[in-house]
């Protein structure tokens, strides 16, 4: 039997780059020196306040080349604590080049890899295509001591395709770093619909390929810079889901969480063998789905 531990950590944030990486440093040493947890997961763009509710040219000052002392700053915690650390940072590729990167580190605190967010959102506070050009690397399982990591990013957790995709390639678990929350002028019925599909698809992704789903989020207010509305509220609720959707760990809405969860990565065999959805797929009847929309 395989087990690893995984650790999540459900933040609020400021906007001080170092008081937050401070802060998040602490949490991933206590984690690491209590639970002793295999692989620590972030959320979405940890190191700032969510700057894309505003399309501002000067927030671009707070992209970080990969590496460099941002990437140095995790890696030695990765190195330190031996374990696997998943951050998410605003990528400086190139001047004016910019994308949302999810880095893989090992626990000698090398480089695993990398996943660059391939679906990016332009709805209203979200403004993300003003800053990230869409990942160019595709949906490739980064190899690490605990296993082949899916990683994907927040609006990836839409897309069955995505996650397929990974499942197809060998990923034992699907990785979500997520920056989501509420409108203040939803009610409560649309909120809960909201979450509600939020958590579904991603459950439904972990029963379709029969493997274990990870999804950590941010949480709190963040406010409008501009003052065009009245920011987002942060709805956490991070939460584990096994290879049937069953629910491992949920986190509360509203408030920080620091935890760890122990995860069976065998019984995704056992769950495949029950449930053959990858060997009973019709391949031979899949083109339309290379089509934007089937006319």
């Amino acid at each position: 039997m395989k087990t690893i531990r995984v650790g999540l950590i459900q933040l609020k944030k400021t906007s001080d780059v170092n008081e937050n990486r401070k802060i998040l440093a602490e949490k991933i040493q206590h984690l690491a020196a209590t639970e002793h947890p295999d692989l620590i997961v972030n959320q979405e763009l940890h190191d700032s306040l969510y700057f894309c509710q505003t399309e501002t040219p000067q927030a671009c000052d707070l992209a970080v080349d990969i590496p460099s002392e941002a990437t140095e700053f995790y890696c030695k915690l990765a190195r330190e604590n031996r374990v696997v650390i998943i951050t998410s940072l605003f990528e400086r590729r190139a001047p004016g080049l910019y994308h949302n990167t999810a880095v893989v580190i090992e626990k000698d605190g090398s480089i695993a890899g990398i996943y660059r967010k391939m679906h990016i959102p332009d709805d209203p506070a979200y403004y993300e295509k003003f800053y990230f050009t869409p990942g160019d690397i595709g949906f490739e399982p980064i190899n690490t001591s605990v296993g082949r990591l899916g990683v994907l990013v927040c609006w990836d957790q839409w897309y069955p395709e995505a996650a397929r995709i990974m499942a197809l390639r060998g990923a034992d678990i699907l990785i979500y770093p997520t920056a989501i929350g509420w409108e203040s002028t939803d009610d409560n019925q649309e909120k809960k619909r909201q979450l509600d599909a939020w958590i579904t698809i991603q459950r439904s992704h972990a029963v379709a390929n029969g493997i274990p789903v990870v999804s950590v989020n941010r949480v709190g207010h963040e406010s409008d810079p501009s003052g065009m509305t009245n920011g987002i509220n942060f709805w956490g609720n991070s939460f584990v889901a096994g290879p049937q959707g069953e629910i491992l760990y949920h986190a509360p809405a509203d408030t920080e969480a620091v935890t760890s969860v122990e995860i069976n990565l065998s019984r995704s065999e056992n769950v495949r063998r029950w449930w053959p959805f990858l060997r009973d797929r019709r391949i031979d009847f899949y083109a339309p789905l290379l089509k934007r929309y089937d006319d």
